[in-house]
């Protein structure tokens, strides 16, 4: 199936006189007819269900679609994209291990991996999003156990040269892990590209209504975890009667090892409610991501035009910081979020912002209704100045998230927001 039609149709399909509509299965358990199978199940959770806090079957239906969307071998859904991302790593990292992440990432995940993450005793590498190959050797130790970066980062919109990152990474035989969030799989799939883990932020264009938190992390299933680096993976857990999960699940051994291991002792998984409703965002992705990307560079070229800009990052845009990588990596559009630098700095993006009627200014991004955010005031308010730099963020920066009211009206409400600021 095409993408259009996997959003669609993947992950449930209807036997004779079953809903047409996945149903919601709210319950947190599930009924077995003897203590034998409970236990059978107990030693082997894919074998069945044993509680909602591991898997729920509305959720699962949402977990082989997003799988399917971005070709992997299996996925598992959780409460947050910060759950997703702290997860993908907690999977492979230790006390004693690092992990190299690219500097221009989401705030919240930087706060994550450089404080939090330190604090259980896993370094985090930041490096420039923009290393050359030899940079990205040189950050290597001999405990670095992944790479970390996203397609497009939330909100400086660098764009990250996923096969390079993918190149060096499995050179020292560890995963690339990619936040694909803002592209979602419609605009780029990082694991065509040589990426092994993805995980995404549902809550923002997965879902598009504003209607529930929520993460994923998809396992691609290609990477060999047998290569003598991650003996969790290859040797006995003897939390599971000492079990292989590279033996056992050979055709995802990642992701079943974070929902036999993890899930079970965090039990950060989404409610089915939730699940349902991102399965009903799901079912439009691929319609609402072409007309975001058409309303946002409409959108780029006005602010661009107006000349109150210090610059526009939009990287669909020609010219654009970016724009070349986007035409391998995004070539059918940037998503609907554009970063851009008002002339005058804070004082100035204050009051545009406050001054706009149509867009809402809030915490949140890629929405069906445009929205507002200033990150220096906001998602990135924890930052050091020199953290904010690397993340390219300075005062006058405003993430613009594009929605899909008309264009001419969205235009509009921005061009009253800059006669406010004079």
């Amino acid at each position: 199936m095409k993408i259009e039609t996997q959003c669609l149709h993947e992950g449930y399909s209807p036997k004779n006189g079953e809903p047409r509509v996945m149903p919601i299965v709210q319950s947190t358990t599930y009924v077995y007819e003897s203590t034998d199978d409970v236990a059978a199940v107990f030693d082997d959770p894919t074998k069945g269900l044993i509680y909602s806090r591991f898997a729920n079957p509305t959720t699962d239906v949402v977990e082989k679609k997003i799988a399917a969307l971005e070709g992997g071998a299996a996925a598992m859904c959780t409460s947050s994209g910060q759950a997703a991302s702290l997860l993908s790593i907690l999977n492979i990292c230790e006390a004693g291990d690092s992990f190299i992440a690219s500097a221009s990432i989401y705030g919240g995940t930087i706060n994550l991996f450089g404080y939090t993450l330190k604090k259980m005793g896993i370094e985090c590498i930041f490096v420039d999003h923009d290393a050359t190959e030899e940079q990205l050797n040189a950050a290597f130790k001999d405990n670095t156990k992944a790479v970390f970066g996203e397609t497009l980062a939330n909100p400086a919109l660098t764009v990250l040269d996923i096969e390079l990152w993918a190149k060096v990474a499995h050179a020292h035989g560890v995963p690339l892990i990619i936040d694909n969030t803002f592209a979602t799989p419609i605009l780029c799939k990082p694991i065509e590209w040589g990426a092994d883990i993805v995980v995404h932020s549902t809550s923002k264009y997965m879902d598009g209504h504003a209607l529930q938190v929520g993460g994923v992390i998809v396992d691609s299933g290609k990477f060999d975890w047998t290569n003598g680096k991650f003996p969790s993976m290859t040797e006995p857990d003897e939390s599971y009667h000492g079990l292989v999960y590279t033996e056992k699940y050979p055709a995802a051994p990642y992701i079943t090892k974070a929902r036999m291991q993890l899930m079970r002792d965090f039990g950060c998984y989404p409610a089915a409610n939730s699940s349902f409703l991102l399965n009903l965002g799901l079912e439009t992705l691929a319609v609402r991501m072409k007309q975001y990307c058409e309303n946002a560079l409409k959108v780029a070229e006005y602010i661009k035009s107006t000349g109150k800009a210090e610059f526009v990052t939009y990287p669909a845009l020609p010219g654009s910081a970016g724009h070349e990588l986007a035409k391998k990596y995004l070539p059918d559009g940037t998503s609907g979020v554009i970063s851009f630098s008002i002339k005058g700095g804070r004082p100035a993006a204050v009051k545009f912002m406050d001054s706009l009627k149509l867009a809402s200014n809030e915490v949140h991004v890629a929405d069906i209704r445009t929205c507002v955010l200033h990150p220096a005031s906001a998602t990135h308010r924890q930052l050091s100045d020199e953290q904010l730099v690397a993340a390219g963020i300075d005062g006058g920066l405003i993430r613009l998230s594009v929605g899909l009211e008309n264009v001419d009206d969205i235009i509009a409400d921005l061009k009253q927001g800059f006669s406010a600021v004079g």
